[in-house]
């Protein structure tokens, strides 16, 4: 058998079945170049370099195993901020000047927070636009308003649990008004006393600033006339009762505030 010939044939049938793998359009050139398995051997050659290439191409890439750096490293998901604001016809922008004027608070526990949101309140109500929601001014610019551990509360509140101004106000006192500063300023309302050299007036403006303090302390004002009154000099006292001609227990409660206001502004 002439070995010169066949080795250059099988060369041939090689580089046919590579191109064959690359370009399926040569399917019926290579049919015509091998009828009906004419040679086994060359057929055997070629099926395997087409099963090996065949293998190779269904495997899929390795997965991709991560760093040590990679595994130790934090990973930072961006939440949404906790107020959800209403939707809006036309989109309301802060201005610069509104979130300069707006009152600051620090969440100390010497701050007021009851006066911050009046503070608040007054600026945002002188600058709201007409045609612009309440809710929508005051949602955007409460956080402008907070600074240091004030702040960093309302960011870690859970995303929008904030929906209107009052679960806003809601929240903003239960962290920072908590259950036992009431407690400590009604017990202040309940045994509140004239001090010595205390004027009429100035117990009058203690009294009702000690009230504004805490808007929630839930006492009527019958109660809050009647410790205020309670707590009155003697000498005070006589003229209240003689300015109400002896008959204290029978005026309203608001025409008892209304004279105790007219004496007090008179002293």
């Amino acid at each position: 058998m002439n070995y010169d010939y066949l080795t250059p044939e099988i060369d041939r049938t090689f580089h046919k079945g590579r191109r064959h793998l690359c370009n399926p359009s040569l399917d019926a050139e290579y049919s015509m170049t091998f009828p009906d398995s004419s040679d086994s051997h060359h057929t055997s050659v070629y099926s395997e370099h087409y099963d090996f290439h065949t293998d190779n191409m269904a495997q899929p890439p390795p997965p991709h195993e991560r760093t040590m750096s990679e595994l130790t490293a934090p990973e930072f998901t961006y939440d949404s901020l906790c107020i959800q604001y209403p939707e809006e016809e036309v989109p309301y922008v802060l201005k610069t000047g509104l979130i300069h004027l707006l009152p600051k608070f620090h969440g100390l526990t010497s701050e007021d927070p009851c006066k911050h949101l009046k503070q608040f309140h007054v600026v945002c109500s002188t600058m709201k636009p007409t045609n612009v929601q309440e809710d929508h001014v005051y949602l955007k610019a409460f956080p402008h308003s907070l600074e240091g551990n004030a702040k960093d509360w309302l960011y870690y509140l859970a995303p929008k649990s904030i929906t209107s101004l009052d679960d806003l106000k809601r929240l903003f006192l239960a962290k920072f008004f908590p259950a036992s500063r009431t407690t400590t300023i009604r017990k202040e309302i309940y045994g509140i006393k004239q001090q010595s050299g205390e004027t009429l007036y100035e117990y009058w403006e203690r009294s009702k600033n000690l009230c504004s303090s805490c808007p929630h302390h839930q006492i009527s004002e019958h109660l809050l006339l009647h410790y205020f009154y309670e707590g009155l000099h003697h000498m005070d006292r006589n003229m209240i009762d003689a300015a109400s001609g002896g008959a204290f227990g029978n005026i309203t409660p608001g025409a008892i505030r209304q004279l105790i206001e007219n004496m007090a502004s008179n002293s």
